[in-house]
């Protein structure tokens, strides 16, 4: 536009006529516009207009035909209630004055060209397909716009397994299958509905797996935006900041990958930032985070703009434990603001802080510093329960056929979002007296990076419980369960459970209790599968060391024992427990000290319910609920704070766990780490990674815990997350080779 015509239009902006000023007000004065709508569809907006954005759509948008809102469209109005165009009637202005209130028709509808009856196919993955580096993943509802894209992606010098939906128009003279096929015939292609806009479909490939196990996912879609004036420049602006010159794109793709705390990738400008950027989103966006126990401060909303963009595994495991399916989303009515498609797009934002990740820009990824892996620990255990199998003793206590299970499946809700009850997926409700179940844990376990399970060892001067399993693995020796132990030596009370403080097994230690356990595990420990981590010693844990009467004396009794029993010296540790016992332990007494979160790691600034503070949760909290709720985040960051580690034992092993909430044992009364999931977690491990190994006890990890279903501290795969816990493990702890990114 020539300088001329820019003063002139200026000018005519600033001495609108007082009718033209009166819609401005009752623009302002009704609610129904929407400022950061209305500017973000004309990025490039002169100041002067953005001063005051409801004259400028007086004078020059609503002739334009341009959108107030996301929800209304001029010219649709116009062509729907065709009394108001006859009347020469401002469309807008009728809808706040009357038309709301009779409920007209605002924009267009889905249009009669979408082929009738298509459903989101059954997706299965191919556990044999051999899987490239990374995917890309492509929406074609414009099918106009395929050529556009197969070109920016048949240019690139990386390989990539290719995912497309489209949606199938009554025009179609080619099936957009065939055409997709004919540039890439083996990409994975599939016809959907017009449902859910290009989210949807992407999620719909997403829960079933096909994208699992990819080091970077590139996300694309056939962006046409009429609504904005610049449809097509950004469109295309878009697809060249993440996919552009082949040379570039790789070493950034590659420069992408070893950046471990970056979840996205976005074209230059397309980090969008502020509040002015909610739109009707908010509500809808708080419910989704729930879904994940993610807080969300709307002062602070960033997040990827025109879902063109690449992403890490890590935001992906968070989308789908959203767990959303077709029915979380509105029919298509060409709607541009407040459906749950655009309420995703700003969660993801939320995802990333929440995971400690960034939103890279195109050329950011040209000058960012990428940081060094950080070092991978020594060794890694976890804590293993054996409760999983019916015993005489829980028959009595709890009802014929107690387990583990009995209580998880029971747990329900105790805040908005909370998922109870959290149920297995890949390993089932096993029972652990089919030993079999053992050898695949260990196999799932090694994946990740575990080296060994520290099993619970119930040992009640001379009775044993829950014996079976370990009992059983001694009698096959061809299946590998690296394993050691750790006496649970506390009495078994009704508390348990949240009831009474009954005891059901007491822990009497019995004079000669320590040389009488010492001989009991002693077979365990000649097995070739217990574990001598440093190369020589068998390893023992105690869990409540100053519980046992004159702890020096004890120790020294079972240390005489093993050597009598031909084991020679033993590695002995105790865990760090949050509530001193009555024998205080000598300093020196163990080799080891083992830190197990959350016990120690609770600091009066975490609590969110129940808690000095009152009530500070993030969700609302179910009525009744008399159990204490803190951050999950607040406990990982004391774990790496210069004061905690400053108060550890030397010789203390860094703990982590990757959720807890016994819920399914104690009901309104549960303890609950408030926004676990496996974003936060991957935090903490990289924040431990990069403080705390080095500082470990022999660089060793310890986790809590593998199997902990009651209080959903497990890493085994369940139904929202998937293996996700075990996959963000891996990235830290497996060998290179074989950990994904």
């Amino acid at each position: 536009m020539r300088p001329a015509q820019r003063m002139k239009n200026a000018l005519r902006f600033v001495i609108a006529t007082s009718e033209e000023r009166a819609y401005a007000r009752e623009l302002r004065a009704s609610g129904l516009f929407d400022r950061a709508f209305y500017t973000g569809t004309l990025p490039r907006l002169h100041r002067l207009y953005k001063m005051d954005p409801e004259r400028h759509y007086v004078i020059y948008g609503e002739p334009l035909g341009l959108r107030p809102n996301g929800a209304f469209s001029p010219a649709a109005y116009l062509k729907h209630n065709p009394d108001v165009a006859r009347a020469r009637e401002r469309p807008f202005r009728h809808y706040i004055r009357s038309g709301r209130h009779e409920c007209r028709v605002t924009c267009d509808l889905a249009s009669a060209e979408i082929e009738a009856g298509a459903e989101f196919p059954v997706l299965r993955v191919d556990p044999e397909r051999p899987k490239a580096r990374f995917a890309v993943v492509v929406h074609l509802f414009y099918i106009e716009m395929w050529e556009e894209i197969a070109a920016h992606l048949a240019r690139q010098r990386f390989a990539f397994d290719l995912f497309v939906s489209y949606v199938k128009l009554k025009s179609h003279e080619t099936d957009p299958r065939d055409l997709v096929l004919a540039r890439f015939p083996e990409a994975t292609v599939h016809a959907v509905p017009n449902h859910g806009r290009d989210i949807y479909p992407f999620l719909h490939f997403a829960n079933a797996g096909l994208l699992d196990g990819y080091e970077a996912i590139c996300k694309l879609h056939t962006k046409k935006s009429p609504h904005r004036v610049d449809g097509d420049t950004w469109r295309q602006a878009l697809i060249s900041g993440i996919l552009g010159d082949p040379v570039r794109t790789r070493r950034r793709l590659e420069r992408f990958v070893r950046a471990m705390d970056t979840g996205f990738w976005v074209a230059d400008g397309q980090r969008f930032g502020g509040a002015q950027w909610w739109g009707s989103n908010v509500e809808r966006t708080r419910s989704l985070l729930d879904r994940i126990e993610v807080p969300m401060d709307v002062r602070t909303l960033a997040f990827p703009a025109g879902s063109i963009y690449w992403l890490k595994p890590t935001v992906l495991r968070l989308l789908k434990g959203l767990e959303l399916g077709p029915a979380d989303f509105e029919p298509e009515a060409q709607q541009l603001d407040g459906t749950t498609a655009h309420a995703v797009e700003r969660a993801l934002g939320y995802m990333c802080r929440a995971a400690g990740l960034s939103i890279l820009q195109a050329s950011e990824l040209d000058t960012q510093e990428i940081a060094p892996p950080p070092p991978r620990p020594a060794f890694v255990t976890a804590f293993y329960l054996p409760q999983f199998h019916p015993v005489a003793e829980n028959d009595l206590w709890w009802g014929k056929g107690f387990t583990e299970w009995s209580g998880v499946a029971r747990g329900r809700p105790n805040f908005r979002g909370h998922r109870q009850p959290v149920l297995p997926t890949d390993l089932g409700f096993y029972d652990l007296r089919v030993t079999e179940v053992m050898a695949e844990q260990a196999r799932m376990a090694a994946s990740a990076g575990i080296d060994a399970f520290c099993v619970y060892h119930y040992w009640f001067d001379g009775r044993r419980l829950l014996e079976q399993p370990l009992d059983r693995l001694l009698e096959r020796p061809e299946i590998d369960f690296p394993f050691y132990l750790c006496w649970a030596n506390e009495s078994w009370r009704r508390n348990w459970d949240g009831l009474s403080g009954e005891v059901l097994m007491p822990q009497s230690y019995a004079p000669g209790f320590a040389a009488a356990c010492a001989r009991d595990v002693a077979r365990y420990m000649h097995d070739p599968r217990y574990q001598r981590v440093d190369g020589t010693r068998p390893r023992f844990v105690i869990y409540r060391p100053d519980d046992m009467p004159r702890p020096e004396a004890a120790v020294e009794e079972m240390r005489r024992t093993w050597r009598e029993e031909g084991l020679g010296e033993v590695e002995l540790g105790a865990v760090l427990f949050h509530v001193e016992g009555e024998s205080p332990v000598p300093e020196g007494l163990f080799d080891f000290w083992v830190e197990m979160p959350p016990h120690g790691l609770v600091g009066r600034e975490a609590y969110l319910c129940g808690g000095p503070g009152g009530n500070r949760m993030h969700a609302a909290v179910t009525p009744g609920f008399r159990g204490l709720a803190y951050d999950y985040t607040s406990v990982a960051r004391r774990s790496v704070s210069a004061d905690y580690m400053k108060a550890l034992p030397r010789n203390t092993i860094a703990g982590v766990m990757p959720s807890w909430d016994n819920t399914a044992r104690r009901g309104t009364a549960a303890h609950i780490a408030y926004g676990a999931n496996p974003g936060t977690f991957r935090a903490w491990l990289s924040a431990l990674s990069r403080t705390r190994l080095t500082r470990s006890y022999r660089g060793e990890l310890w986790i809590n815990a593998w199997n902990e279903w009651a209080e959903k501290a497990m890493l085994e795969p369940c139904q929202q997350y998937g293996s996700s816990a075990l996959e963000v493990l891996a990235e830290f702890c497996a060998a290179p080779e074989s950990a994904g990114s």
